[in-house]
Formats: structure tokens, C-alpha cells, sequence
């Protein structure tokens, strides 16, 4: 079997690619797998450090602002687009895929739209409850529309061939129960709070968690991790200005980036973070309660439909970026905390969201239309 991925701009459209290429890798030893991604783009990195083949085209995205130098990009961009289609027609062309895979971003345009004029099938996976451009450019195109939740099928006509299959997450995010991942972190029995705003860092939900850590280090009722992101480095000696020392609260674990997540997420009563696709699954896979503070910086504003998509079944709540502030963290933290039925009716409907055979749904698909 010949496969090529296309996805990228974000790790929420390259992670679930690789999720899957690895999975047919496991199924069928020798099938043959290129991934198409932006030349220079974040993809061309993680894929290559996963060990599949990668293969770039010049490509870049639209940008919405009115300025004269986003009318300049919007021209490359233009141009861009125009040889992208013929890079794509020389790599389908060399390749001979029997299924091309598209995972969103703008990236996967050209090649999905090429490979479905060449007679290629194509399905398509969608990670977000609100889907992207390219998703609903493309999906008249496709055999299979994948969607990671239920609430996104609206968004398309009976006309396309829609399934809900879910984000493909990781094995060790689902393979690490509480207790013991409590017992590894040296944790007691207070409950623990995780929170993050993403690898860069969220100057909003930094401000507000800095709140949170100085209303609650007054009695250390909590056990807090907290991941300020690269651009954060102000957080520490902002939160000493406000009379908080880290290293005289053992209750608090604060760090620039978290590389065990699956082991701090096993270990949380709470987690306050964003809204990303592929965060809300595993917050699913792992049933825990959640604070969602939606970026208002991405694309058709899809990070509210993922949180709306948990709000609305009492799975989780939610605080837009524009109403955040230390007071409301603070409060909503500590009313969740406090009750434990109601933490208990956010992780028990937030679990019956998941879906934990997202990558065998998946592989179904792709031998159906393969075979």
C-alpha cells in the first residue's frame, strides 16, 4: 500500500497524521508512506524526526489582515498557490499513491485538489467541531469526510460521505491510571491542578494562573503544574513581586514546558488550558475536568466550537479569552474543587465523549477505500 499525508501549519493537523501513518506502519509492515508538507513549515521537522519520508512544496496561507504587507503576502501567496499545484502533480505522479490522507491546513489543498483530479481517492480528517477551509473545499472531492466529533457533521450536506471516527491519540496519554501517575510525581492527596496555555506560552492565562497561584499559595489547598511556554519567562519574577517564592511551596511544580504530559494529565483533578482539538480528546480519553480558555487567535474561531462542544454536555466550563481575569479563574477553580459531585458530572460526561479506537476507525477506512 502507497500513502501520502498531507497536513501542517499546526501540531493539531501534523500529530494525528503521524498517529496514523504509525498505526498502518504497525499494520502493514511494508507500506510505502510520504508525507507532503510545507517546505520549512513545523511539519517538515516532526516528520522527519518520525522517521517517515517527507517531501516539501512552496505553499503559505491567505492572510486576513488589511495592510499593505499582508496585500504583498496574500500576492506571494497567490503565485504560491499556482506552482504548488504543479509540485503536486510531479510528486503524485512519482509517488503513485493508491490513497492520499489530508489532515487540514492550508498545505493539503493543493495536493488533496490534484490528487482527486488524477483519479487518486482522498479522505480527508477533521480534528476540529467547526471545520476548516480546506476541509469544506475538498470534501465533495472525498470518499471518506473523517470528524472527530459528532457536532461537526452539521457543517456538511448529505451529499458527503461523513463518519465520525475521532483524533487519534496517544497510547501512554491512555495507559497511566491516577494513582499511580500521583505516586511517580511524589503527590499527596490534595487535589491537583494542570495548567498550560501551549508550547509558546499565553500572556492572558499566565496573568490570570499567576492570580490563581497567589490566592491559593495562602494555605497551599492545592497542588498546582503549571507550564508557562517560551515566552513566558517573565512568570516567575512576576509571581515573586507578588510575595509567591516557588521553591518555599512544595505544592507547586512550574516549569517552561511539560514533557510528561501524559503523566501530569493522568495525575490532575483539574486542568485549565486551551481549546485545541487534540487536547479536548485526550482531556476525553483520560475523563478529566476542565477550564477551557478558547484562543481567539485561530482560524474561524474553531477553538470555541471545540469547548462549546463539551460545554453543552456538561463535560466541561468555559471562560473566553476576552472575559478572563484572576478574580473569575479564582472562582471558577474553587467552585469546581469544592463540589465534588460536580467535578465527578464534568469527568463522567467528558469520558462518554471518548472515542479510543480513533486509529483503528481510521485504518478501517483506508483499507475500504484501498482495497
Amino acid at each position: 500500500m502507497r500513502i501520502i499525508f498531507t497536513g501542517g501549519g499546526t501540531a493539531g493537523h501534523i500529530n494525528p497524521a503521524l498517529a496514523v501513518a504509525g498505526y498502518v506502519k504497525e499494520k502493514i509492515k511494508d507500506a510505502d508512506i510520504l508525507y507532503v508538507g510545507a517546505t520549512g513549515g513545523m511539519e517538515e521537522t516532526l516528520v522527519k524526526q518520525a522517521g517517515i519520508n517527507f517531501c516539501g512544496i512552496k505553499i503559505s496561507g491567505f492572510s486576513r489582515k488589511v495592510n499593505f504587507e499582508s496585500l504583498k503576502k496574500n500576492i506571494i501567496t497567490l503565485k504560491r498557490i499556482l506552482t504548488a499545484s504543479y509540485e503536486s502533480k510531479k510528486i503524485i505522479d512519482s509517488f503513485n499513491p493508491d490513497i492520499c490522507i489530508g489532515t487540514g491546513g492550508y498545505v493539503s489543498g493543493p495536493i488533496l485538489r490534484k490528487a482527486a483530479q488524477m483519479g487518486v481517492p482522498i479522505i480527508i480528517h477533521e480534528q476540529n467541531a467547526f471545520p476548516g477551509i480546506t476541509t469544506k473545499m475538498l470534501a465533495h472531492k472525498a470518499k471518506f469526510v473523517m470528524l472527530a466529533m459528532e457536532q461537526a457533521k452539521k457543517f456538511f450536506d448529505k451529499k458527503c460521505n461523513v463518519v465520525v471516527t475521532g483524533n487519534p491519540v496517544r497510547k501512554e496519554i491512555m495507559s497511566l491510571g491516577y494513582g499511580e501517575a500521583r505516586a511517580k510525581l511524589n503527590l499527596d492527596g490534595r487535589p491537583v491542578i494542570l495548567s498550560f496555555g501551549g508550547s509558546l506560552g499565553a500572556r492572558k492565562i499566565n496573568e490570570a494562573i499567576i492570580d490563581l497561584i497567589v490566592d491559593t499559595s495562602k494555605n497551599d489547598e492545592f497542588q498546582h503544574i503549571h507550564a508557562y511556554g517560551k515566552y513566558g519567562h517573565w512568570f516567575l519574577p512576576a509571581l515573586r513581586e507578588k510575595g509567591v517564592e516557588p521553591s518555599e511551596h512544595k505544592n507547586l511544580d512550574i516549569r517552561e514546558y511539560i514533557n510528561n504530559m501524559p503523566l501530569c494529565l493522568a495525575a490532575a483533578d483539574l486542568v485549565i488550558c486551551r481549546a485545541g482539538a487534540i487536547t479536548l480528546s485526550e482531556l476525553q480519553v483520560t475523563g478529566k475536568a476542565s477550564i477551557l480558555i478558547p484562543s481567539p487567535n485561530v482560524a474561524e474561531n474553531h477553538q470555541y466550537h471545540n469547548a462549546m462542544a463539551l460545554v453543552n454536555n456538561k463535560a466541561a466550563s468555559i471562560i473566553e479569552e476576552s472575559d478572563l481575569t484572576g478574580e473569575l479563574l479564582i472562582k471558577k477553580t474553587k467552585e469546581l474543587l469544592s463540589q465534588a459531585d460536580l467535578l465527578k458530572e464534568y469527568q463522567d460526561n467528558v469520558k462518554k465523549m471518548a472515542i479510543y479506537d480513533a486509529n483503528e476507525r481510521i485504518f478501517s477506512i483506508i483499507q475500504k477505500v484501498v482495497s
